[in-house]
């Protein structure tokens, strides 16, 4: 994917360059722009499959995930294709290689856009995992094939690299994208009895690989300002 960030690094755009036929796969609803030297068309997210089966897994992806319900492709019709793209969320746009050696697991709205020889697919979680939530409910994200992947951040993105001595334990809110091969659990952050320290649910990784963070969580915005958003009482 040739691809070139513009703007500020908080509030970043990239614009895409797409020659004749070439194609990539984004978020919809994440254009800002283009050239008219592109293509957009909208299918269901649902896998490759077609017909009724189609229909209910884009369903069972948009219920079960958070996902969009439907996914843009994109494609050149010149030489000089031209498309700018930039995620909801005020943060980083960061670049994930995809090949036999990387793949990534995308927590919610972490997807941005992917080259057409690398996408994703849904795999079932744990019973845990999709009993607490926070990485995605009952399903997860999991690249697959060859190429590059954009994926956005609430704030800035920073890598956490494991080496397998210990574990790691994040705020699932601050969760983005972490490496296939990381073994993870979610769980209270003050542990089974409860949630005594405010923390919420937290995803313990073990293994070795590496986990993109944000470094804002959208959840506690959206609690600072709710004691200011109008009520049907006042």
């Amino acid at each position: 994917m040739q691809y070139e960030l513009q703007g500020s690094s908080t509030f970043p755009i990239a614009v895409l360059k797409l020659g004749t036929s070439q194609q990539v796969q984004i978020e919809s609803g994440a254009m800002i722009y283009h050239n008219g030297n592109i293509k957009l068309e909208g299918k269901m997210n649902s896998n490759g499959k077609g017909g009724l089966g189609g229909l209910m897994s884009a369903i069972g992806r948009s219920v079960t995930s958070g996902e969009s319900f439907f996914i843009t492709t994109a494609s050149g019709t010149a030489d000089d294709g031209e498309l700018a793209i930039a995620p909801g969320n005020p943060g980083r746009i960061e670049e994930l290689t995809i090949d036999a050696d990387h793949q990534w697991r995308l927590n919610t709205g972490a997807f941005l856009a992917a080259d057409s020889t690398a996408s994703y697919n849904m795999i079932r979680q744990k019973t845990s995992g999709a009993l607490f939530g926070g990485t995605g409910g009952f399903f997860i994200m999991e690249s697959q094939g060859t190429g590059t992947m954009l994926v956005s951040a609430f704030g800035d993105l920073i890598p956490l690299d494991l080496d397998g001595s210990h574990d790691f334990v994040i705020d699932n809110n601050h969760v983005v994208a972490w490496s296939s091969a990381l073994d993870y659990d979610i769980e209270p952050a003050s542990g089974m009895l409860g949630f005594t320290t405010g923390e919420g649910l937290v995803t313990r990784f073990h293994g070795v690989g590496r986990v993109y963070i944000q470094t804002r969580n959208i959840e506690a915005l959206a609690n600072m300002v709710k004691p200011f958003m109008p009520t049907s009482n006042n």
